[in-house]
C-alpha cells in the first residue's frame, strides 16, 4: 500500500470524473449550435453515471484513507471537509436528472399533441 491516496489510481480517476469530464461535457454543450434530443439524453445520463462513479469513488478513498498513515489524506476524506467533495457529485447528478426530464416531457408533450390532432375528428 502506498502512503497516501493521492498517489492511487482511484483518486486520478475521481479527478478525472469530478472536474476534466463535466469541463469536457459541458464545453461541447457550449460550442454545440444545435443538438439532437437523444445527444441531450446522453449527456444527462452521462452525468447521472458520472456522480454515481463519482460517490463510489470518494467511499473507496475515505477507506484507504482511514487505512494510510498519511495525515493529509485523512484531513480531506475523513473530516466534515470530506462532505465537500460530494457538492460535484450531486450538482452533476442533479443536471444529468434535469436533462433528462427535458427529454422526456418534450418527447410526451409532443406526443399529447399528436394525439390530440389525430383524435379531434372523432
Amino acid at each position: 500500500m502506498s502512503n497516501s491516496v493521492f498517489f492511487e489510481f482511484r483518486f486520478w480517476l475521481l479527478v478525472a470524473f469530478s472536474l476534466v469530464l463535466p469541463v469536457a461535457i459541458y464545453v461541447v454543450l457550449l460550442v454545440t449550435r444545435s443538438i439532437s434530443r437523444p445527444a441531450v439524453l446522453a449527456f444527462g445520463v452521462v452525468l447521472v453515471l458520472m456522480a454515481g462513479v463519482d460517490v463510489y469513488l470518494l467511499q473507496t478513498l475515505k477507506s484507504l484513507a482511514h487505512a494510510s498513515p498519511s495525515l493529509a489524506d485523512d484531513a480531506l476524506f475523513n473530516t466534515e471537509l470530506s462532505i465537500a467533495l460530494y457538492v460535484l457529485p450531486a450538482v452533476f447528478g442533479g443536471i444529468g436528472v434535469n436533462l433528462i426530464s427535458h427529454v422526456l416531457l418534450r418527447h410526451l408533450a409532443e406526443a399529447e399533441e399528436r394525439f390530440d390532432r389525430e383524435h379531434t375528428d372523432e
